[in-house]
């Protein structure tokens, strides 16, 4: 039986960081029952997996759910292949692409494991969603369906927003945060964890519950991680959440002198954001890091403590020195990397015009920025400057490009028709 914690205590571990919670006297009270009976709390946080990979953003609703498990309760990591299929449309302006079946099993394949990389696989039970949801009848859909209005479902901001600018939402669309909630009544869970785009969805889940006889889920939400390219404005973290197809991303399994390279690209100011969401370092600790900052300490600095505690947590010590070691070299020595991608571009015409070449290498968001940076001197062709906005790449030829200074990028590029 665990030995719980008073609740005072297992409250001010739970909260700390959380968003959203509905509600709070519901969990002082389920956490006083569990301590009293000795019967831990299920606790379910859900991924789709649309993308074989998970990234440090993940980990900081990970390490919520860790939480959980160190106070002595049970974590429940659902694995949504079903309702990847069906595509959830938070913060979409647009229809999601669906995705296959097959498609789906082959990104679930590699969830599990790099969730361990946070998780006690011990205290953790592995579900999916399809276990219950391919089992629906055309029935039950209806019965789920008739347990929601269209009302109810407009009041999702991006469904709102689609409905007012005249811009379809699909049937199937509406039956997302049905089948995600769904869930939760399978599951008969204590608490659903999910990052704050998922607030709708969670309190969705804990209407059902209670309209199939079940105790409503409390909800709990964790900010989301913006990604590598957010900066500082007006004193407020802005940029697009972490993600792959943003490109903006470090991944848990990604190699440590990658890790490192992408963390040592992190805003001066905005790795604090990154250090108050997921580093493990007491809150005095990054509060005093703070004032060392501010006080003149570089910043190089402290984003290589923060590179070095994310590489020992989802590598090892060893890792983390050898590539700290190996980035300074490279990029202090204005070395190449050693892990340079290569890039094969095509092109109709002659040549290819560089700014485009830096584009689809990824080095830039949008030729019109690969021109701009060109034209400012921060564009080096074979390791020489240059400065011609229209540069152009000639056919049959491989070029190592490189963008930025203080945090810089390479890529191989090869020209072919």
């Amino acid at each position: 039986m665990p030995d719980f914690l008073p609740v005072s205590e297992q409250m001010v571990e739970l909260t700390r960081g959380v968003v959203d919670l509905h509600v709070k006297s519901e969990l002082e009270q389920r956490l006083e029952a569990s301590r009293k009976s000795g019967k831990p709390l299920r606790v379910k946080a859900g991924f789709d997996p649309t993308r074989p990979d998970l990234h440090i953003g993940h980990a900081v609703l990970l390490a919520k759910m860790r939480q959980f498990q160190d106070q002595g309760h049970q974590a429940i990591l659902l694995v949504g292949e079903f309702t990847a299929m069906v595509g959830d449309p938070t913060g979409k302006s647009e229809l999601r692409p669906r995705l296959t079946r097959e498609e789906v099993a082959a990104a679930a394949a590699t969830y599990t494991d790099q969730a361990f990389k946070v998780l006690d696989r011990d205290r953790t039970e592995v579900r999916s969603n399809s276990e219950w949801l391919d089992k629906l009848s055309p029935v039950d859909v209806i019965e789920l369906m008739a347990k929601t209005t269209v009302s109810r479902m407009l009041e999702r901001n991006d469904f709102a927003k689609r409905y007012a600018e005249g811009r379809p939402i699909y049937q199937h669309e509406f039956l997302y945060p049905l089948l995600q909630g769904y869930d939760s009544v399978a599951l008969d869970c204590d608490i659903e964890l999910g990052g704050t785009d998922q607030l709708f969805n969670l309190l969705v889940g804990r209407d059902l519950m209670s309209k199939y006889g079940q105790r409503p889920q409390i909800v709990m939400t964790t900010p989301l991680l913006e990604g590598i390219d957010a900066k500082i404005e007006r004193g407020v973290v802005v940029g697009a959440k972490m993600s792959k197809s943003s490109d903006n991303y470090v991944g848990l399994t990604e190699p440590p002198l990658t890790m490192h390279r992408k963390l040592m690209q992190v805003d001066d100011d905005v790795i604090f954001r990154y250090f108050e969401l997921l580093s493990l370092l007491p809150a005095d600790d990054i509060t005093k890091l703070k004032a060392e900052r501010a006080a003149g300490r570089h910043p190089k600095e402290v984003k290589a403590l923060f590179a070095r505690e994310m590489i020992t947590r989802f590598h090892n010590a060893d890792a983390a020195s050898n590539a700290a070691a190996e980035f300074e070299k490279i990029y202090a020595a204005d070395a190449i990397p050693a892990d340079v991608e290569e890039h094969t571009l095509t092109t109709d015409t002659a040549t290819l015009w560089l700014a485009k070449a830096l584009s689809s290498a990824k080095l830039v968001k949008s030729t019109g920025e690969g021109k701009r940076l060109v034209e400012q001197g921060g564009v080096e062709v074979d390791q020489e400057r240059v400065t011609d906005g229209n540069f152009q790449l000639e056919k049959g030829r491989r070029y190592l490009l490189r963008v930025g200074s203080k945090n810089r990028r390479f890529a191989y590029v090869v020209v072919t028709p």
